[in-house]
């Protein structure tokens, strides 16, 4: 299957081990006893959701009311809102003579091109426009006609909840730093993200319910199953953009966990699973993840 955008709900803004693990009525929120006497939450995101299924499972509410301090892949509550733009007018433009028509090559170009048009984007219009960027641009379409809001996914919601009770966040990485691994790709590694993107336009809607699902029940089985899975398609991209990234932020995790007080860290949910995800590396450093309880829950 060929799900490039719906993992990017995922895992921009990998649990390995024994098989299936189940948070349930929890969600993807895991609880981490650190050497200080403090606790790191570490809950998995959908970067967007929908209004109908925006209510966060209650592990979430739970993880955030502890937490004197929330960590997220940026510094939402600092973001600049035109970082992201910024970068994209610096770096996801051809600056070497290339087009994005040659890229491609003729077959290949009329085929994507006739996807992107259904979305009101056709090729010609973003000819300067390095793969990678295209792509983004087609997934934020693509993710807009299902309903997907990003103000709906968890990030922005726990970030409205922090902001009006005056908690810090800090970030494990810069806007800069995210799309730039796009940015590094090859120009044959960018095409064949954007080609996977129009591919699965088709299914998207079906693999959406199940995989929100999924991370609803906090699943790890299915959701290993698609880190996995993409891996296998397209291991240049997944690798940098999930495992590389884990273990960029891994040092940053194990200092929280010997802090006395208590911070919720919030990374897209695929940064969770499989054997390179954070909770398994974590296991390897001697540090082990339980359930939240949620027989004390507090609506934030």
């Amino acid at each position: 299957m060929r799900r490039p955008i719906v993992a990017c709900l995922l895992v921009l803004s990998g649990l390995a081990g024994g098989g299936t693990v189940r948070a349930d009525d929890a969600g993807p929120v895991w609880a981490l006893r650190g050497s200080g006497g403090g606790t790191v939450y570490l809950a998995g995101s959908v970067h967007v959701l929908d209004a109908a299924r925006s209510a966060l499972p209650a592990g979430f509410a739970i993880a955030y009311r502890d937490a004197e301090r929330l960590v997220m892949e940026i510094d939402m509550d600092d973001l600049d809102p035109l970082a992201a733009a910024s970068f994209l007018a610096a770096r996801g433009s051809f600056t070497d003579g290339e087009t994005l028509r040659a890229i491609l090559e003729p077959a290949r170009y009329a085929r994507i091109d006739a996807a992107a048009r259904t979305l009101g984007l056709p090729l010609d219009s973003v000819a300067q426009l390095e793969p990678w960027a295209v792509a983004l641009g087609l997934t934020q379409l693509q993710l807009a006609k299902l309903g997907l809001d990003p103000q709906s996914g968890v990030e922005q919601q726990i970030t409205a909840w922090a902001r009006r009770d005056g908690k810090p966040i800090a970030g494990l990485e810069s806007v800069e730093e995210q799309l730039g691994v796009l940015d590094g790709l090859s120009y044959a590694d960018q095409a064949r993200f954007l080609e996977l993107t129009v591919d699965e336009a088709d299914s998207m809607p079906s693999e959406l319910d199940r995989l929100l699902a999924a991370w609803r029940r906090g699943d790890t089985r299915i959701l290993e199953q698609l880190l996995l899975e993409e891996y296998e398609k397209m291991p240049t991209l997944y690798r940098p953009l999930v495992a590389d990234r884990n273990r960029r932020w891994l040092p940053q995790i194990e200092a929280l966990t010997k802090r006395a007080d208590d911070t919720l860290v919030v990374v897209g949910a695929l940064h969770l699973v499989g054997p390179e995800g954070l909770l398994a590396l974590l296991r390897s450093r001697g540090v082990s993840p339980g359930p939240v309880d949620t027989r004390r829950p507090t609506p934030p």
